[in-house]
């Protein structure tokens, strides 16, 4: 099948690595606030690669924002959006990808993303994690009277499915977006040290061995 662009997929610009070519799509999953966006669109810039984030693409085509998607409609029907949202995106040229964090955990969204790409999970610890989200809007699952409470029965709930993930790496408080990225593009460096060149994710001259 030809691969194509996705319409929507943001076009980053900057230094990239250096010869440097992205072969498939690196997914991010992981928790609201471990800076899936962010750091997916530094490691973007630095593959020369297309980004997209799922929620913001998912409001793009409702015309409603996450929240008044939950409001209006309820989550059922978000996650059957996210879901038909993410396999577009997936059924275009290699990109990063940034997913919402609830995404990865639907069994159906979960198959679909890893048939089509490189899974990273972006592991941060719970401190961290509401020290970024707190008192931000936008997060539906968190407006109650105990938002750290439920950001750690989340945590715990979703660790077992972000844990299929094909790697994992884990972000560092008070860090910038710039050594996640870093560390992220060296797991998957790390990754096709060992893979057959047909699993490769990355067109890459620099030196096969490596640890992380």
């Amino acid at each position: 099948m030809t691969r194509r662009k996705p319409a929507t997929a943001q076009k980053t610009e900057g230094s990239g690595a250096k010869d440097v070519s992205l072969h498939r799509t690196v997914a991010l999953v992981g928790l609201m606030g471990a800076g899936k966006t962010s750091v997916g669109q530094v490691l973007a810039r630095r593959l020369s690669a297309p980004f997209a984030d799922s929620d913001h693409e998912i409001e793009r085509a409702a015309g409603l924002s996450v929240p008044e998607i939950f409001a209006r409609f309820g989550e059922g029907y978000f996650r059957d959006g996210e879901r038909r949202v993410i396999a577009r995106l997936l059924d275009g040229a290699p990109l990063i990808l940034a997913t919402g964090g609830g995404a990865y955990v639907e069994e159906e969204t979960r198959r679909i993303i890893r048939d089509r790409a490189i899974v990273v999970w972006l592991r941060v610890d719970l401190d961290t994690l509401f020290e970024r989200v707190r008192g931000r809007a936008g997060r539906p699952l968190l407006a109650n009277d105990d938002p750290k409470g439920t950001l750690a029965r989340l945590a715990q709930s979703r660790a077992p499915s972000y844990g299929t993930a094909d790697l994992i790496v884990d972000g560092r408080s008070g860090e910038r977006h710039e050594a996640a990225a870093a560390r992220i593009l060296k797991a998957l460096r790390a990754h096709d040290a060992t893979a057959s060149p047909e699993t490769r994710i990355l067109d890459d001259p620099a030196p096969a061995a490596r640890t992380l």
